[in-house]
């Protein structure tokens, strides 16, 4: 997928300002207002997650893209583990709800929370906010999301903790390591390709093509201790690094 051209040509605008986004809205709105309602009800979070993936879905399709996922069974092999991939794009929370194909629950920034409907999804269908700013609250966090995973639910982490600027691999943070550490259950390396360039940080005018997620193989932490917490966020860096660069590989020979 090549990089958009700026400023975007006026097709491009026009249609996301006339067609797009006001579908997406559309389809947050509807979505979120159903996820509310069956809430009162649906404790366990299967049909409000159920309709978390049709959103997602309806996203994915409004946004004129294609979803392509790569070793798929990479995502089956444990019932529970952490899922950890590069942060590009507001448009990456809607391609791993479609793409993920169980119930997880999401650990993400607490300034989410304050969103119209997707905030009141996430505050009543149990997904986890993250509060950067204030370290006893990020670890009382991580605390919340061990007990998840102790109770059989799959977590999903973004370990650079907000969207990349330019398209490249951040610093990652100890978040996903230590919970899979703790919880002594596996890691799963994922990476996006072509989320960034649907929709860079900063523009809200999508570029559509080819999306791409690829799931690694997941990294066994049955054994480690906190202390290696370090060492396997490098090991998992390393391996969402390798991941982009076979995306990159299979977009140019398609």
């Amino acid at each position: 997928m090549s990089r958009p051209p700026d400023p975007l040509p006026r097709l491009y605008r026009w249609r996301s300002n006339l067609i797009q986004i006001p579908a997406g809205a559309i389809v947050t709105a509807v979505c979120g207002s159903l996820a509310l309602l069956v809430s009162v009800f649906d404790k366990r979070g299967l049909v409000q997650h159920r309709i978390a993936r049709a959103w997602a879905r309806a996203l994915v399709w409004c946004s004129g893209c294609s979803l392509v996922i790569h070793d798929k069974e990479n995502l089956n092999k444990f019932p529970v583990a952490v899922y950890a991939a590069n942060h590009t794009s507001y448009m990456d929370t809607p391609v791993i709800f479609a793409a993920l194909p169980f119930q997880f629950r999401i650990l993400a920034k607490k300034n989410l929370w304050r969103m119209a409907f997707i905030g009141w999804y996430l505050a009543r269908s149990g997904q986890i906010p993250i509060d950067t700013d204030n370290p006893r609250a990020t670890i009382s966090s991580l605390g919340v999301g061990v007990k998840a995973l102790r109770a059989g639910m799959p977590l999903f982490v973004f370990p650079e903790g907000g969207r990349t600027p330019d398209g490249e691999l951040q610093t990652f943070l100890a978040g996903a390591a230590y919970l899979a550490i703790r919880a002594q259950v596996p890691l799963v390396p994922i990476a996006l390709s072509g989320v960034y360039d649907l929709l860079p940080i900063h523009t809200h005018h999508f570029y559509p093509g080819t999306l791409i997620l690829t799931a690694g193989q997941p990294i066994q932490t049955t054994g480690m201790t906190a202390r290696q917490t370090e060492e396997l966020t490098h090991k998992l860096k390393a391996a969402v690094c390798e991941l982009k660069k076979s995306n990159k590989n299979s977009l140019v020979t398609s």
